[in-house]
């Protein structure tokens, strides 16, 4: 088996941590001399991380064997899911693509139509749209979850229109046990479905205690977004029955559009998000 070492311009809490894994350097002497590697992947998740990892793709030509450079930065559709590789264990996708066509989502660009993938062990699903695959597949993802040693963590996002079309999916979801459950309420036209998939979660024995339903809301996209009708989304989430996160949105030089700084900061803290809560029960 080939030998790959992974150079990632910074880590995140899904970066691997084996020995062929580097976390923002250039190679070394002795670095070089401790690792047999064949190829070397510097990957890149973020657009802004582009000139840095570009960099570090040069100083690693010195290593001697073949250098590439790509990653979901670079628009670069994915293959099939190699655990452990781009990603620690643990972490899998089972799917790749969307249906839908949101116009903030660099997905449908990059990975095109939905397509279901060879499953791969993992309790954190991290597929684009699980609810749009067949049925067949996702009850064989939910069979792959019961050999897991860990409650699975549904960091993908699950559409809540997708759920309602399928509410057997809830007994799936009851079942498996999940540590956290992450939907999107990112504009106006996701909020009814977003209200009756809370129902049938809290129907089918889910509640908001505990963190387990989770909803991130997307701030700041374009002109016809403002701070107040961001605020009003994430408190329109809870009010669905879920505990709501704000996700800034930035271009593509990591840049935070003016006058959310602190909306974001609010609604991105756990005891902030608390705080902001407790003020809407209050105010009702």
């Amino acid at each position: 088996m080939s030998r790959i070492a992974r150079v990632f311009p910074r880590r995140t809490k899904a970066t691997p941590d084996d020995d062929l894994v580097f976390i923002n350097k250039p190679p070394s002497q002795p670095m070089i001399q401790k690792q047999e590697m064949d190829e070397v992947h510097v990957s890149v998740a973020f657009t802004w991380d582009i000139p840095r990892a570009e960099k570090l793709a040069r100083a690693w030509e010195d290593v001697g064997v073949p250098v590439k450079i790509g990653g979901p930065a670079y628009g670069q559709p994915s293959g099939d899911f190699v655990p452990g590789l781009y990603l620690k264990h643990g972490y899998t996708f089972t799917s790749r693509g969307c249906p839908n066509n949101c116009k903030f989502c660099s997905v449908p660009g990059r990975e095109g139509g939905l397509r279901e993938l060879p499953i791969t062990e993992g309790w954190n699903i991290l597929d684009d749209n699980l609810l749009a695959c067949s049925e067949g597949h996702i009850r064989a993802v939910f069979d792959m979850l019961k050999r897991q040693p860990q409650r699975p963590i549904f960091t993908g996002g699950l559409e809540a229109a997708q759920l309602v079309q399928k509410p057997w999916v809830v007994d799936l979801l009851r079942d498996a046990r999940p540590e956290r459950l992450y939907f999107a309420y990112d504009w106006p036209g996701e909020y009814e479905p977003l209200v009756k998939a809370g129902r049938l979660l809290r129907a089918g024995g889910f509640t908001q205690e505990g963190h387990t339903l989770m909803c991130y809301c997307l701030i700041g996209y374009g002109p016809c977004d403002t701070p107040l009708a961001a605020e009003k989304r994430l408190k329109d989430a809870w009010r669905a029955g879920f505990m709501p996160y704000a996700m800034m949105y930035r271009d593509k030089h990591g840049q935070v559009p003016d006058g959310w700084k602190d909306l974001y900061r609010s609604w991105s803290r756990p005891q902030m998000v608390a705080a902001q809560l407790k003020e809407t029960e209050v105010m009702g």
